[in-house]
């Protein structure tokens, strides 16, 4: 690819909490009664809490016990794929060895339609934005540690999704031209619109790439982070996917450019990314981008506005790297 003017620009890391969250009290009495049974305890105050996009309930809880939790659920009637992605999520946690950096789950809540994860209270906080290079350095130490613990993967492929990456193929064919979504693109990027049959090309070339035994968490951004004094701790599991270990790392260090850092330095001294094939980290990049770019050209209005945000500026930022990188 030509090397070309800056149209895939620097950004800011965007609200990272979903619109359209719940409070404690809108979820049904008797879905509150039956967490209240398995927490053990009367819930006498929840807040809301920030990060992550899902729709329904995420808050931590105080008990009448004197004691803490966070939960969150949905409903498989008005957020289906929520729901999924929460039941999803429990065969998962149950899962993880005790060594990973992950909150622990407590108990689950299924009555058939409201699904609840009762998880262990971190007393903890969202990494700060844009990044501290301390507060980076933690993070990233905590990942290497992540993955040599879950390789090979703890968890049967078979309770797991397929990767959340790829979407730039399914622009370029000619459904995705007729539908308008490329002429959405080209407003998002122009360079990626020139561009959609070599990202295609990468995208299509990529498996090799991104094939490996590691659990990896899928979906590893600041919003899915929290840092206690000592701590760091990875929340939210239900898009982990098994593959080469070192794609959650690629990821994340692409979001670091919203914090005006620039990733390749980082990238070549990391001990997950510095032994690399370059085409290796170009393979994570352009089925990251392609995938969040296509889902964000392709919103309707009724889309989650604080999602779609976030998924254009992590998706620029990926294929910012990547443009560079060519």
């Amino acid at each position: 690819m030509a090397r070309e003017s800056d149209e895939v620009r620097s950004g800011t890391l965007p609200q990272a909490t979903g619109g359209r969250r719940i409070a404690w009290a809108a979820v049904p009495e008797a879905v509150t009664a039956g967490i209240e049974r398995l927490l053990g305890a009367r819930v006498v105050g929840a807040v809301s809490q920030p990060g992550g996009f899902s729709e329904g309930l995420a808050a931590r809880v105080r008990l009448a016990s004197g004691g803490g939790a966070f939960v969150k659920a949905a409903s498989t009637l008005t957020a289906p794929a929520v729901a999924a992605f929460h039941r999803r999520e429990i065969a998962i946690s149950r899962r993880l060895p005790r060594t990973v950096p992950a909150p622990r789950l407590l108990d689950a809540y299924d009555d058939g339609d409201w699904v609840a994860l009762i998880f262990e209270e971190i007393p903890g906080r969202l990494p700060a934005q844009p990044w501290r290079r301390d507060e980076l350095e933690r993070v990233l130490t905590a990942v290497t540690d992540m993955v040599r613990a879950l390789t090979p993967s703890p968890v049967d492929g078979a309770l797991l999704g397929g990767p959340r990456l790829g979407g730039w193929a399914a622009l370029a064919n000619s459904a995705g031209i007729e539908s308008g979504v490329v002429k959405k693109l080209e407003a998002l990027s122009p360079w990626a619109a020139r561009h959609l049959d070599e990202l295609a090309a990468l995208e299509e070339s990529a498996a090799p790439a991104l094939a490996g035994q590691t659990l990896l968490h899928g979906d590893l951004y600041p919003f899915n982070i929290l840092l206690t004094a000592q701590d760091v701790f990875v929340v939210d599991w239900p898009h982990a996917w098994v593959g080469a270990g070192h794609c959650d790392v690629v990821t994340l260090l692409a979001s670091v450019s919203l914090s005006g850092m620039d990733p390749q330095p980082i990238a070549e001294s990391h001990p997950l990314t510095h032994d690399l094939d370059p085409a290796q980290i170009d393979a994570v990049l352009a089925t990251h981008s392609g995938f969040l770019l296509r889902i964000a050209a392709s919103a309707g209005a009724e889309a989650d506005r604080h999602l779609v945000d976030m998924m254009v500026a992590l998706g620029l930022a990926s294929l910012r790297w990547l443009r560079d990188r060519l």
